[in-house]
């Protein structure tokens, strides 16, 4: 017998919407308007942990941006042996530094624009796995931000599928 009381700590179903964030069918992955070069400008990351391989379309709040899943990467052989799935958390990643860029650009030549770190996500829920060959498409939305932190609501997917949606915050350093 539980001596607990009040509300459950967790839910197994977190409430999450899977609709489309925004429509997309309009971007052209072939003439992206960011490819590593300027993601490299905005972004930070470097070596292995760059999970955005460029960004397709942008505009104000709201972004798309791509990661192509190579067999050569590290986490490849450890998760899972024989059967490599992308890591959750680097999906999380990939949508944190889309929503960086997204929200940085418009600060690319400002020299004060400081650093935006990823400090939480909520409402992540996986829906489908993502192996070597695979590309993931991940969508931001901005929710909220201000000059300390900002809001953004994620999806990514595989072709027409949605395997990750995701709510990450970030603040500036």
């Amino acid at each position: 017998m539980s001596s607990r009381i009040g509300p459950p700590l967790f839910t197994l179903e977190p409430h999450v919407s899977s609709e489309l964030l925004f429509d997309y069918s309009h971007v052209d992955f072939d003439a992206p308007m960011a490819g590593l070069d300027l993601v490299h400008r905005i972004n930070p990351h470097r070596g292995h942990m760059v999970q955005l391989d460029g960004v397709a379309w942008w505009t104000e709040g709201l972004g798309v941006g791509w990661k192509d899943i190579r067999d050569d990467e590290f986490w490849v052989e450890g998760h899972i042996p024989g059967r490599p799935l992308y890591p959750g958390v680097l999906m999380v990643e990939a949508s944190a530094q889309l929503s960086s860029f997204v929200i940085q650009i418009d600060k690319l030549d400002d020299p004060d624009r400081g650093f935006l770190g990823f400090v939480r996500s909520d409402e992540t829920v996986f829906r489908g796995q993502v192996v070597p060959g695979d590309r993931l498409v991940i969508l931001a939305k901005m929710i909220s931000n201000n000059r300390r932190r900002f809001v953004s609501r994620c999806q990514g997917f595989v072709g027409d599928n949605m395997v990750v949606e995701t709510t990450v915050t970030g603040m500036r350093f």
